[in-house]
């Protein structure tokens, strides 16, 4: 029901009065200059607008039945059509119908008789205004889809950079981001700082990037030397995505910097305990695990995922958050589904990127 306009457009105006007399008098002023339709009554006028939207509407007050009040309140409240202009026509001329009027939405009043000149100079008016507010609206969509996809492939990157050496296909980064979505739903976040958690958590290791080669792909126990060089990816990483102060990165950096903590205390690089480590690092944490366990990696099979689950629970009180563990555990079948559903995409050779699979991240169909 969109219009579409260009250069050859001629806006498009529903008049709507119950008396012929006025219905032709504005046809008259309107029909040299815009597509005019008519109504006879706010009743058909609903049902016009049901199948055709006009740039703005011409409302006669006094009607039989359905007033123009009542039109204009019904107009307003269906999304569809509430951001059409609305001009009362009307001989009242008290101050408090006016302002009624306005308060429902109407954006102008023309007293009748109707002048042709003020008639034309505020339609004229009011459609320009409208139309450079669609036109302002688009630019704006338009903007933040661009920057919006621009930040997904830096989270893609910064993702992939991280695990350059890993010999997965990377998917683990995607599907412990899921793990991490539905663990934060679960747990009580709100949808939307979910949905930013599922944005941040796969540059969780994006320190590793400063790590060398031959610690990273050593095929041996690190030494003591070797193992404080690799702890240092975890504010490595926070040094990296700090340089962005804007809330996806705040909290990627945060989960950088806290993810290998310990509820006991025992963790890296501070040493946090307990509900000092922030609750986005504990809940990536344990999808972190929870996946790294589960997935086949070349030095190890992957882990059955009762087995998975039993270790998360073992570990509770001592490497996790004992209640975040039980939330996890509460929703052990979501969690296998979303696994299926990642597995699937793995087996099938379809490469993860943020841009057109995190939606399917957060509500996987499969």
């Amino acid at each position: 029901m969109n219009n579409h306009h260009s250069k050859e457009h001629r806006f498009s105006i529903l008049v709507v009065d119950d008396e012929p007399a006025n219905i032709d008098i504005l046809l008259g002023i309107l029909a040299p200059h815009y597509d005019v339709k008519v109504a006879s009554s706010g009743a058909i006028a609903l049902k016009i607008t049901q199948q055709f939207i006009p740039d703005l509407i011409l409302l006669d007050i006094m009607m039989p039945g359905m007033d123009g009040f009542e039109v204009c309140k019904k107009l307003k409240t269906d999304e569809a059509l509430s951001r059409i202009p609305i001009i009362f026509v009307t001989a009242l001329t008290q101050g408090e119908d006016e302002e009624k009027g306005f308060k429902l939405g109407a954006v102008d009043y023309i007293t009748k008789p109707v002048s042709p000149s003020i008639t034309l100079a505020r339609v004229k008016t009011h459609l320009s205004l409208a139309n450079q507010m669609r036109v302002t609206e688009n630019l704006v969509a338009a903007r933040t889809e661009e920057l919006s996809r621009s930040q997904q492939s830096a989270i893609s990157m910064l993702a992939a950079a991280g695990h350059y050496n890993d010999t997965d296909t990377g998917h683990h980064v995607w599907r412990m981001a899921a793990y991490s979505q539905c663990l934060a739903l679960a747990y009580g976040w709100s949808y939307e700082k979910a949905y930013l958690l599922a944005q941040a958590a796969p540059m969780h290791d994006t320190g590793k990037i400063g790590i060398a080669d031959a610690i990273l792909k050593a095929p041996r126990r690190l030494t003591l030397s070797e193992m404080e060089i690799m702890r240092s990816h975890a504010e490595i990483g926070h040094r990296i995505l700090s340089q962005s102060d804007t809330p996806l990165f705040n909290l990627a950096a945060e989960i950088a910097l806290c993810h290998h903590e310990k509820w006991d205390g025992s963790g890296y690089p501070n040493g946090l305990k307990g509900e000092a480590i922030p609750e986005s690092a504990r809940i990536v944490s344990i999808a972190d695990v929870f996946d790294a366990l589960t997935m086949k990696r070349p030095y190890k099979k992957a882990w059955e995922d009762d087995d998975a689950f039993d270790h998360l629970k073992r570990g509770a009180g001592v490497h996790f958050d004992p209640t975040m563990v039980d939330c996890f555990l509460s929703i052990k079948e979501e969690i296998l589904k979303t696994k299926r559903y990642w597995n699937q995409l793995e087996a099938e050779g379809k490469m993860a990127s943020m841009s057109d699979l995190l939606p399917q991240v957060l509500f996987p169909t499969a």
